[in-house]
């Protein structure tokens, strides 16, 4: 899926939700070591800065360079561009070899991946025992009863337009497949439920349905699903375009070590 948010990268950098500081202290207290962790499909970086308040050294990778180029600077984060000719041998060096890494975590892209290849490295770089996967992601968005039948109407306009992938992402990560050793946070077909708590402005709100890419690739086809006209019954279920309200995007994780 190299490239398919490079066209909304700085839109996606101001919109996406801030994941709860709560989220990375339960995977750091599941891991009994806290030297070096990974973030994959690490975008704007915004995980890897979380987790970094935890770990010594973080290693967030991306296959987008636009991506990467909006990623906010930290001291113990590493930014590393991965391309997808490298092999796994390549990236397994990059990381520090076999049994190098405490926590691997991916936010809101795992469904994009080679999931057996993925899972493969995976079980190959973490740590042994001790280490532990962590994935998660959102879909709904509930503001109010009236907002989120408008939100229901607009996202069934956008069905046509998603990557098949993303059914994952619409299934809350039920159907995802997932090979690990149960920790408490979410296991295979019972992911742990979640809520992100956001003060968001109506303009916020816009600018992220913008980046969704079955949006982009709408607007590619020449079909704008955000008009004017949709932007306008957005903003009077909204409340007004300078009102800031209190959103909760439902949330969902798995996590698990390596089978021993």
């Amino acid at each position: 899926m190299a490239g398919l948010f490079d066209k909304q990268a700085e839109i996606y950098l101001d919109a996406r939700p801030n994941y709860p500081s709560e989220w990375y202290k339960l995977l750091a207290d599941r891991t009994p070591f806290h030297s070096l962790a990974w973030d994959v499909g690490t975008g704007s970086g915004q995980a890897a800065l979380g987790v970094a308040e935890h770990y010594e050294q973080v290693i967030g990778s991306d296959l987008s360079e636009a991506q990467l180029k909006c990623a906010m600077p930290h001291p113990r984060v590493k930014y590393i561009h991965t391309q997808l000719s490298m092999s796994d041998d390549e990236l397994v060096t990059l990381l520090g070899g076999e049994g190098s890494v405490d926590l691997v975590t991916v936010a809101q892209a795992v469904h994009w991946f080679d999931l057996p290849r993925f899972y493969s490295l995976v079980k190959c770089v973490l740590r042994k025992p001790g280490g532990m996967l962590a994935v998660w992601g959102y879909n709904d968005i509930l503001v109010s009863p009236m907002f989120d039948l408008v939100m229901k109407r607009f996202h069934d306009s956008t069905l046509p337009f998603w990557h098949p992938d993303i059914q994952y992402i619409f299934d809350g990560y039920r159907t995802l497949p997932f090979p690990f050793e149960d920790v408490g946070l979410g296991i295979e077909g019972k992911p742990l439920q979640l809520d992100i708590p956001k003060q968001l402005s109506f303009d916020g709100f816009v600018g992220m349905v913008r980046s969704w890419s079955a949006v982009i690739t709408a607007k590619e086809r020449g079909i704008d699903l955000l008009s004017e006209e949709v932007v306008k019954e957005f903003e009077s279920a909204w409340g007004g375009s300078k009102l800031i309200r209190s959103v909760a995007y439902k949330a969902f994780m798995l996590a698990g070590k390596v089978h021993l």
